[in-house]
Protein backbone atom coordinates (compact mmCIF):
# COMPACT_ATOMS: atom_id res chain seq x y z
CA UNK A 1 0.00 0.00 0.00
CA UNK A 2 1.32 3.44 -0.93
CA UNK A 3 2.14 5.61 2.07
CA UNK A 4 0.09 8.80 2.39
CA UNK A 5 1.37 12.29 3.16
CA UNK A 6 2.27 12.96 6.78
CA UNK A 7 3.24 16.35 8.17
CA UNK A 8 6.97 16.48 8.97
CA UNK A 9 6.02 18.22 12.21
CA UNK A 10 4.33 14.98 13.23
CA UNK A 11 6.83 12.51 11.85
CA UNK A 12 10.12 14.34 12.57
CA UNK A 13 10.03 17.35 14.84
CA UNK A 14 7.34 17.76 17.51
CA UNK A 15 7.26 16.10 20.94
CA UNK A 16 4.95 13.25 21.88
CA UNK A 17 3.15 15.50 24.34
CA UNK A 18 2.26 18.09 21.69
CA UNK A 19 1.23 15.43 19.19
CA UNK A 20 -1.09 13.87 21.76
CA UNK A 21 -2.46 17.24 22.83
CA UNK A 22 -3.65 18.02 19.31
CA UNK A 23 -4.68 14.45 18.49
CA UNK A 24 -8.26 13.52 17.57
CA UNK A 25 -8.56 11.57 20.84
CA UNK A 26 -7.72 14.56 23.02
CA UNK A 27 -9.91 16.93 21.02
CA UNK A 28 -13.01 14.76 20.88
CA UNK A 29 -12.67 13.45 24.42
CA UNK A 30 -12.53 17.10 25.49
CA UNK A 31 -15.79 17.66 23.58
CA UNK A 32 -17.38 14.87 25.57
CA UNK A 33 -16.06 16.28 28.85
CA UNK A 34 -17.56 19.65 27.89
CA UNK A 35 -20.94 18.06 27.16
CA UNK A 36 -20.78 16.28 30.51
CA UNK A 37 -19.86 19.51 32.32
CA UNK A 38 -22.77 21.30 30.65
CA UNK A 39 -25.23 18.57 31.64
CA UNK A 40 -23.90 18.55 35.21
CA UNK A 41 -24.19 22.32 35.58
CA UNK A 42 -27.69 22.34 34.04
CA UNK A 43 -28.80 19.58 36.42
CA UNK A 44 -27.35 21.34 39.49
CA UNK A 45 -29.17 24.53 38.47
CA UNK A 46 -32.55 22.83 38.21
CA UNK A 47 -33.03 21.52 34.67
CA UNK A 48 -34.65 18.06 34.30
CA UNK A 49 -31.44 16.05 33.91
CA UNK A 50 -30.76 13.08 36.16
CA UNK A 51 -27.60 12.19 38.04
CA UNK A 52 -27.60 8.86 36.21
CA UNK A 53 -27.53 10.61 32.84
CA UNK A 54 -24.55 12.73 33.90
CA UNK A 55 -22.79 9.67 35.28
CA UNK A 56 -23.32 7.73 32.05
CA UNK A 57 -21.90 10.62 30.03
CA UNK A 58 -18.81 10.66 32.27
CA UNK A 59 -18.32 6.93 31.79
CA UNK A 60 -18.04 7.25 28.01
CA UNK A 61 -15.47 9.97 27.39
CA UNK A 62 -12.95 7.68 25.70
CA UNK A 63 -14.90 5.03 23.76
CA UNK A 64 -15.35 7.05 20.58
CA UNK A 65 -16.46 5.04 17.57
CA UNK A 66 -14.67 7.00 14.86
CA UNK A 67 -16.01 4.84 12.06
CA UNK A 68 -19.57 5.51 13.20
CA UNK A 69 -18.78 9.23 13.40
CA UNK A 70 -17.35 9.14 9.89
CA UNK A 71 -20.45 7.45 8.49
CA UNK A 72 -22.79 9.83 10.31
CA UNK A 73 -20.88 12.93 9.24
CA UNK A 74 -20.97 11.77 5.64
CA UNK A 75 -24.74 11.59 5.96
CA UNK A 76 -25.47 14.82 7.88
CA UNK A 77 -22.46 16.90 6.73
CA UNK A 78 -21.90 18.24 10.26
CA UNK A 79 -19.00 17.08 12.44
CA UNK A 80 -20.39 18.21 15.80
CA UNK A 81 -23.79 16.62 15.25
CA UNK A 82 -22.10 13.42 14.11
CA UNK A 83 -20.25 13.31 17.44
CA UNK A 84 -23.44 14.15 19.38
CA UNK A 85 -25.11 11.17 17.71
CA UNK A 86 -22.17 8.84 18.40
CA UNK A 87 -22.03 9.96 22.04
CA UNK A 88 -25.74 9.26 22.35
CA UNK A 89 -25.16 5.75 21.01
CA UNK A 90 -22.53 5.18 23.71
CA UNK A 91 -24.65 6.77 26.48
CA UNK A 92 -28.25 6.06 25.39
CA UNK A 93 -29.96 7.20 28.58
CA UNK A 94 -28.42 10.67 28.10
CA UNK A 95 -28.83 10.89 24.32
CA UNK A 96 -31.75 13.31 24.60
CA UNK A 97 -30.01 15.90 26.77
CA UNK A 98 -26.55 16.03 25.14
CA UNK A 99 -25.76 19.54 23.83
CA UNK A 100 -28.89 20.99 25.48
CA UNK A 101 -29.10 24.73 24.72
CA UNK A 102 -25.66 24.76 23.13
CA UNK A 103 -24.34 25.61 19.70
CA UNK A 104 -21.41 23.88 18.00
CA UNK A 105 -18.93 26.47 19.18
CA UNK A 106 -19.61 25.47 22.77
CA UNK A 107 -17.50 22.36 22.21
CA UNK A 108 -15.28 23.44 19.33
CA UNK A 109 -14.17 26.80 20.74
CA UNK A 110 -13.98 25.86 24.41
CA UNK A 111 -12.00 22.74 23.52
CA UNK A 112 -9.63 24.85 21.45
CA UNK A 113 -9.12 27.24 24.35
CA UNK A 114 -8.33 24.31 26.65
CA UNK A 115 -5.84 22.83 24.18
CA UNK A 116 -4.19 26.17 23.52
CA UNK A 117 -3.92 26.93 27.23
CA UNK A 118 -2.32 23.55 27.92
CA UNK A 119 -0.03 23.93 24.91
CA UNK A 120 1.14 27.35 26.04
CA UNK A 121 1.89 26.02 29.52
CA UNK A 122 3.92 23.18 28.04
CA UNK A 123 5.87 25.60 25.85
CA UNK A 124 6.44 27.77 28.91
CA UNK A 125 8.13 24.86 30.68
CA UNK A 126 10.28 24.19 27.60
CA UNK A 127 11.24 27.85 27.39
CA UNK A 128 12.23 27.92 31.05
CA UNK A 129 14.51 24.96 30.39
CA UNK A 130 16.16 26.87 27.53
CA UNK A 131 16.61 29.91 29.76
CA UNK A 132 18.17 27.79 32.50
CA UNK A 133 20.68 26.30 30.07
CA UNK A 134 21.56 29.74 28.68
CA UNK A 135 21.93 31.20 32.18
CA UNK A 136 24.50 28.54 32.97
CA UNK A 137 26.34 29.10 29.69
CA UNK A 138 26.38 32.90 29.98
CA UNK A 139 27.61 32.77 33.55
CA UNK A 140 30.35 30.26 32.74
CA UNK A 141 31.75 32.43 29.95
CA UNK A 142 30.81 35.85 31.32
CA UNK A 143 34.45 37.05 31.36
CA UNK A 144 35.90 35.23 28.32
CA UNK A 145 36.86 37.96 25.82
CA UNK A 146 35.86 37.50 22.20
CA UNK A 147 35.88 39.69 19.13
CA UNK A 148 32.73 41.77 18.84
CA UNK A 149 31.08 42.44 15.50
CA UNK A 150 28.97 45.24 14.11
CA UNK A 151 27.74 44.86 10.52
CA UNK A 152 29.51 41.47 10.84
CA UNK A 153 32.78 43.40 10.74
CA UNK A 154 35.34 43.23 13.59
CA UNK A 155 34.51 45.67 16.40
CA UNK A 156 35.29 46.25 20.08
CA UNK A 157 35.63 43.07 22.19
CA UNK A 158 32.75 41.62 24.16
CA UNK A 159 32.68 38.34 26.07
CA UNK A 160 31.21 35.01 25.07
CA UNK A 161 28.82 35.20 28.01
CA UNK A 162 27.73 38.76 27.18
CA UNK A 163 26.88 37.71 23.63
CA UNK A 164 24.83 34.81 25.00
CA UNK A 165 23.07 37.25 27.31
CA UNK A 166 21.64 38.99 24.24
CA UNK A 167 19.94 35.71 23.31
CA UNK A 168 18.97 35.17 26.93
CA UNK A 169 17.31 38.58 27.25
CA UNK A 170 15.22 38.07 24.10
CA UNK A 171 13.92 34.74 25.37
CA UNK A 172 13.35 36.15 28.86
CA UNK A 173 11.08 38.81 27.34
CA UNK A 174 9.27 36.06 25.43
CA UNK A 175 8.62 34.25 28.73
CA UNK A 176 7.08 37.40 30.19
CA UNK A 177 4.88 37.82 27.12
CA UNK A 178 3.91 34.16 27.25
CA UNK A 179 2.90 34.54 30.89
CA UNK A 180 0.74 37.52 29.94
CA UNK A 181 -1.05 35.54 27.23
CA UNK A 182 -1.66 32.57 29.54
CA UNK A 183 -2.87 34.80 32.38
CA UNK A 184 -5.34 36.62 30.13
CA UNK A 185 -6.89 33.59 28.43
CA UNK A 186 -10.59 33.33 29.19
CA UNK A 187 -13.31 30.76 28.54
CA UNK A 188 -16.13 31.11 26.01
CA UNK A 189 -18.66 29.25 28.11
CA UNK A 190 -22.07 28.35 26.69
CA UNK A 191 -23.41 31.53 25.07
CA UNK A 192 -25.75 30.42 22.29
CA UNK A 193 -25.83 30.94 18.57
CA UNK A 194 -25.06 34.67 18.53
CA UNK A 195 -23.68 35.12 22.03
CA UNK A 196 -26.99 36.37 23.47
CA UNK A 197 -27.67 33.31 25.70
CA UNK A 198 -31.27 33.44 24.46
CA UNK A 199 -31.65 29.63 24.49
CA UNK A 200 -30.68 29.56 28.17
CA UNK A 201 -33.08 32.37 28.98
CA UNK A 202 -35.76 29.95 27.79
CA UNK A 203 -34.33 26.96 29.63
CA UNK A 204 -33.86 28.84 32.92
CA UNK A 205 -37.09 30.85 32.52
CA UNK A 206 -35.37 34.22 32.33
CA UNK A 207 -33.04 33.70 35.30
CA UNK A 208 -29.80 35.36 34.17
CA UNK A 209 -28.04 34.60 37.46
CA UNK A 210 -28.41 30.88 36.79
CA UNK A 211 -26.90 31.33 33.33
CA UNK A 212 -23.91 33.15 34.84
CA UNK A 213 -23.57 30.45 37.49
CA UNK A 214 -23.65 27.75 34.79
CA UNK A 215 -20.85 29.41 32.85
CA UNK A 216 -18.77 29.98 35.97
CA UNK A 217 -19.09 26.32 36.97
CA UNK A 218 -18.14 25.01 33.55
CA UNK A 219 -15.21 27.42 33.25
CA UNK A 220 -13.92 26.50 36.70
CA UNK A 221 -14.17 22.79 35.93
CA UNK A 222 -11.66 23.31 33.11
CA UNK A 223 -9.36 25.60 35.07
CA UNK A 224 -10.49 29.01 33.79
CA UNK A 225 -11.16 31.87 36.17
CA UNK A 226 -13.46 33.85 33.89
CA UNK A 227 -15.38 33.91 30.63
CA UNK A 228 -15.24 36.64 28.01
CA UNK A 229 -17.54 39.51 28.94
CA UNK A 230 -19.22 39.53 25.55
CA UNK A 231 -18.88 37.47 22.40
CA UNK A 232 -20.61 36.48 19.23
CA UNK A 233 -21.01 32.81 18.47
CA UNK A 234 -17.27 32.25 18.93
CA UNK A 235 -14.66 33.47 21.35
CA UNK A 236 -12.96 36.63 20.03
CA UNK A 237 -10.50 35.70 17.30
CA UNK A 238 -8.16 38.39 18.61
CA UNK A 239 -7.19 35.68 21.07
CA UNK A 240 -5.73 33.62 18.24
CA UNK A 241 -3.72 36.65 17.12
CA UNK A 242 -2.34 37.07 20.62
CA UNK A 243 -1.36 33.39 20.76
CA UNK A 244 0.28 33.28 17.33
CA UNK A 245 2.05 36.56 18.02
CA UNK A 246 3.79 35.18 21.09
CA UNK A 247 4.71 31.98 19.25
CA UNK A 248 6.12 34.11 16.43
CA UNK A 249 8.10 36.14 18.99
CA UNK A 250 9.62 32.90 20.29
CA UNK A 251 10.53 31.93 16.75
CA UNK A 252 12.19 35.31 16.17
CA UNK A 253 14.36 34.98 19.28
CA UNK A 254 15.38 31.42 18.51
CA UNK A 255 16.14 32.33 14.89
CA UNK A 256 18.42 35.15 16.05
CA UNK A 257 20.31 32.85 18.42
CA UNK A 258 20.60 30.00 15.90
CA UNK A 259 21.73 32.34 13.14
CA UNK A 260 24.43 33.81 15.38
CA UNK A 261 25.65 30.29 16.14
CA UNK A 262 25.79 29.51 12.42
CA UNK A 263 28.00 32.55 11.86
CA UNK A 264 30.25 31.67 14.81
CA UNK A 265 30.51 28.04 13.70
CA UNK A 266 31.70 29.23 10.30
CA UNK A 267 34.56 30.96 12.14
CA UNK A 268 35.08 27.82 14.32
CA UNK A 269 34.65 29.90 17.47
CA UNK A 270 31.50 28.21 18.83
CA UNK A 271 29.92 24.99 17.58
CA UNK A 272 26.58 23.34 18.17
CA UNK A 273 26.54 19.73 19.46
CA UNK A 274 27.85 17.13 17.03
CA UNK A 275 27.35 13.43 17.73
CA UNK A 276 30.14 10.87 17.50
CA UNK A 277 28.68 9.13 14.44
CA UNK A 278 26.91 12.16 12.94
CA UNK A 279 27.41 12.69 9.21
CA UNK A 280 27.81 16.28 8.10
CA UNK A 281 27.62 15.68 4.35
CA UNK A 282 26.96 12.72 2.08
CA UNK A 283 29.86 13.80 -0.16
CA UNK A 284 32.18 15.89 2.01
CA UNK A 285 32.98 13.61 4.93
CA UNK A 286 34.97 16.28 6.79
CA UNK A 287 31.99 18.62 7.13
CA UNK A 288 30.53 19.64 10.47
CA UNK A 289 27.45 21.56 9.39
CA UNK A 290 25.34 23.44 11.98
CA UNK A 291 22.31 21.39 10.98
CA UNK A 292 20.33 21.92 14.20
CA UNK A 293 20.72 25.68 14.08
CA UNK A 294 19.81 25.62 10.40
CA UNK A 295 16.70 23.61 11.23
CA UNK A 296 15.74 26.13 13.91
CA UNK A 297 15.98 28.93 11.36
CA UNK A 298 13.99 26.97 8.80
CA UNK A 299 11.18 26.11 11.23
CA UNK A 300 11.20 29.64 12.66
CA UNK A 301 10.56 31.14 9.23
CA UNK A 302 7.59 28.82 8.83
CA UNK A 303 6.18 29.76 12.25
CA UNK A 304 6.63 33.49 11.67
CA UNK A 305 4.75 33.13 8.38
CA UNK A 306 1.97 31.13 10.08
CA UNK A 307 1.34 33.99 12.49
CA UNK A 308 -0.06 36.09 9.64
CA UNK A 309 -3.14 33.85 9.51
CA UNK A 310 -4.65 35.01 12.80
CA UNK A 311 -4.88 38.76 12.11
CA UNK A 312 -6.40 38.07 8.69
CA UNK A 313 -9.06 35.93 10.39
CA UNK A 314 -9.66 38.30 13.32
CA UNK A 315 -10.21 41.22 10.96
CA UNK A 316 -13.01 39.58 8.91
CA UNK A 317 -15.41 38.00 11.40
CA UNK A 318 -18.55 39.33 9.66
CA UNK A 319 -20.69 40.52 12.56
CA UNK A 320 -21.49 37.63 14.94
CA UNK A 321 -19.41 35.05 13.03
CA UNK A 322 -18.49 33.51 9.70
CA UNK A 323 -17.17 30.04 8.97
CA UNK A 324 -14.26 30.99 6.74
CA UNK A 325 -12.03 30.81 9.82
CA UNK A 326 -12.61 27.11 10.46
CA UNK A 327 -10.40 25.37 7.91
CA UNK A 328 -7.64 27.94 8.40
CA UNK A 329 -7.63 27.57 12.18
CA UNK A 330 -7.63 23.76 11.98
CA UNK A 331 -4.32 24.06 10.15
CA UNK A 332 -2.57 27.16 11.44
CA UNK A 333 -3.06 26.91 15.21
CA UNK A 334 -2.03 23.27 15.79
CA UNK A 335 0.82 23.57 13.29
CA UNK A 336 2.07 26.69 15.08
CA UNK A 337 2.12 24.90 18.43
CA UNK A 338 3.88 21.85 17.00
CA UNK A 339 6.40 24.10 15.25
CA UNK A 340 7.11 26.16 18.37
CA UNK A 341 7.55 22.92 20.30
CA UNK A 342 10.04 21.63 17.73
CA UNK A 343 12.01 24.88 17.77
CA UNK A 344 12.28 25.00 21.56
CA UNK A 345 13.33 21.35 21.75
CA UNK A 346 16.08 22.04 19.22
CA UNK A 347 17.27 25.26 20.85
CA UNK A 348 17.38 23.56 24.27
CA UNK A 349 19.53 20.80 22.84
CA UNK A 350 21.85 23.35 21.23
CA UNK A 351 22.09 25.55 24.34
CA UNK A 352 22.90 22.56 26.54
CA UNK A 353 25.75 21.33 24.34
CA UNK A 354 27.51 24.36 22.86
CA UNK A 355 31.24 23.85 22.32
CA UNK A 356 33.43 26.91 22.90
CA UNK A 357 36.78 26.79 21.11
CA UNK A 358 38.68 29.15 23.39
CA UNK A 359 42.02 29.01 21.56
CA UNK A 360 40.46 30.00 18.25
CA UNK A 361 38.50 32.75 19.97
CA UNK A 362 41.71 34.07 21.55
CA UNK A 363 43.67 33.83 18.30
CA UNK A 364 40.96 35.66 16.35
CA UNK A 365 40.71 38.40 18.96
CA UNK A 366 44.46 38.93 19.27
CA UNK A 367 44.79 39.22 15.50
CA UNK A 368 42.58 42.29 15.64
CA UNK A 369 43.69 43.68 19.01
CA UNK A 370 46.26 46.11 17.47
CA UNK A 371 43.44 47.74 15.49
CA UNK A 372 41.07 47.71 18.47
CA UNK A 373 43.68 49.30 20.71
CA UNK A 374 44.47 52.18 18.37
CA UNK A 375 42.19 54.66 20.16
CA UNK A 376 43.89 53.88 23.49
CA UNK A 377 47.30 54.13 21.82
CA UNK A 378 46.38 57.45 20.30
CA UNK A 379 45.32 58.78 23.72
CA UNK A 380 48.62 57.64 25.22
CA UNK A 381 50.57 59.32 22.42
CA UNK A 382 48.65 62.55 23.01
CA UNK A 383 49.60 62.39 26.69
CA UNK A 384 53.22 62.29 25.56
CA UNK A 385 52.82 65.50 23.61
CA UNK A 386 51.51 64.31 20.25
CA UNK A 387 48.98 66.11 18.03
CA UNK A 388 45.70 64.18 18.06
CA UNK A 389 44.83 64.93 14.42
CA UNK A 390 48.27 64.03 13.12
CA UNK A 391 48.28 60.84 15.20
CA UNK A 392 44.86 59.90 13.79
CA UNK A 393 46.21 60.24 10.24
CA UNK A 394 49.28 58.13 11.10
CA UNK A 395 47.03 55.40 12.50
CA UNK A 396 44.75 55.54 9.45
CA UNK A 397 47.60 55.20 6.97
CA UNK A 398 49.36 52.45 8.94
CA UNK A 399 46.08 50.56 9.44
CA UNK A 400 45.27 50.59 5.74
CA UNK A 401 48.75 49.33 4.89
CA UNK A 402 48.65 46.60 7.55
CA UNK A 403 45.19 45.49 6.40
CA UNK A 404 46.33 45.30 2.80
CA UNK A 405 49.24 43.10 3.83
CA UNK A 406 46.88 40.78 5.76
CA UNK A 407 44.59 40.53 2.74
CA UNK A 408 47.55 39.18 0.80
CA UNK A 409 48.30 36.52 3.37
CA UNK A 410 50.78 38.37 5.55
CA UNK A 411 50.82 38.83 9.33
CA UNK A 412 49.47 41.94 11.02
CA UNK A 413 52.37 44.38 11.43
CA UNK A 414 50.40 47.45 12.54
CA UNK A 415 52.36 47.96 15.76
CA UNK A 416 55.69 47.78 13.94
CA UNK A 417 54.48 50.35 11.42
CA UNK A 418 53.30 52.70 14.20
CA UNK A 419 56.57 52.29 16.11
CA UNK A 420 58.47 53.24 12.96
CA UNK A 421 56.62 56.57 12.88
CA UNK A 422 58.76 58.96 14.95
CA UNK A 423 55.88 61.33 15.64
CA UNK A 424 53.86 58.52 17.22
CA UNK A 425 56.32 58.40 20.12
CA UNK A 426 55.66 54.81 21.34
CA UNK A 427 57.81 51.70 21.00
CA UNK A 428 56.33 48.41 19.86
CA UNK A 429 56.94 46.90 23.31
CA UNK A 430 55.15 49.80 25.00
CA UNK A 431 52.20 49.34 22.69
CA UNK A 432 51.98 45.59 23.33
CA UNK A 433 51.50 46.26 27.02
CA UNK A 434 48.03 47.70 26.34
CA UNK A 435 46.82 44.78 24.17
CA UNK A 436 45.46 42.56 26.94
CA UNK A 437 41.84 41.76 25.82
CA UNK A 438 40.43 41.73 29.36
CA UNK A 439 40.97 45.48 29.52
CA UNK A 440 38.60 46.11 26.62
CA UNK A 441 35.43 44.23 27.61
CA UNK A 442 33.98 46.93 29.82
CA UNK A 443 31.17 45.76 32.14
CA UNK A 444 30.38 42.56 30.21
CA UNK A 445 30.80 40.21 33.18
CA UNK A 446 28.86 42.53 35.45
CA UNK A 447 26.02 42.82 32.93
CA UNK A 448 25.78 39.04 32.62
CA UNK A 449 25.67 38.60 36.38
CA UNK A 450 22.92 41.19 36.74
CA UNK A 451 20.73 39.64 34.03
CA UNK A 452 21.17 36.09 35.30
CA UNK A 453 20.38 37.22 38.85
CA UNK A 454 17.12 38.71 37.57
CA UNK A 455 16.07 35.65 35.57
CA UNK A 456 17.12 32.76 37.81
CA UNK A 457 14.45 33.19 40.52
CA UNK A 458 11.75 32.75 37.85
CA UNK A 459 13.11 29.41 36.63
CA UNK A 460 11.96 27.15 39.46
CA UNK A 461 11.62 23.61 38.17
CA UNK A 462 13.81 24.13 35.10
CA UNK A 463 16.80 21.76 35.14
CA UNK A 464 20.11 23.33 34.22
CA UNK A 465 21.90 20.04 33.75
CA UNK A 466 22.00 18.36 30.37
CA UNK A 467 18.78 16.56 29.53
CA UNK A 468 18.25 13.82 27.00
CA UNK A 469 16.39 15.18 24.00
CA UNK A 470 16.08 13.20 20.79
CA UNK A 471 16.57 15.56 17.88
Amino acid sequence: MTQQYESPLSSRYASRYMLELFSPDTRYQTWRKLWTALARAERELGLPITEEQVRELAEHWTDIDYEAVRRREKEVRHDVMAHVWAYGQAAPSAAGIIHLGATSCYVTDNADLILYRDGLKYLRAELKSVLAALCGFAEKYKALPTLGYTHYQPAQPVTVGKRASLWLQDLWEDLQELDFVIDHLRFLGCRGTTGTEASFMDLFEGDGEKIDAMNRRIAAEFGFGACYDVCGQTYPRKTDSRILNVLSALAQSCYRMANDIRLLQHDRQIEEPFEEHQIGSSAMAYKRNPMRSERVCSLARYLMALSANAPMTASVQWLERTLDDSANRRLSLPEAFLCADAILRLIRNIAGGLRVNEKIIDKTLREYMPFIATENLMMEAVKRGGDRQKLHEIIRNCSMAATEKMKNGGECDLLARLAAEKEFGLTEEEMRQVLEPFGYTGRCAEQVEALVAKIRPCLAGAAEDEVSIEI
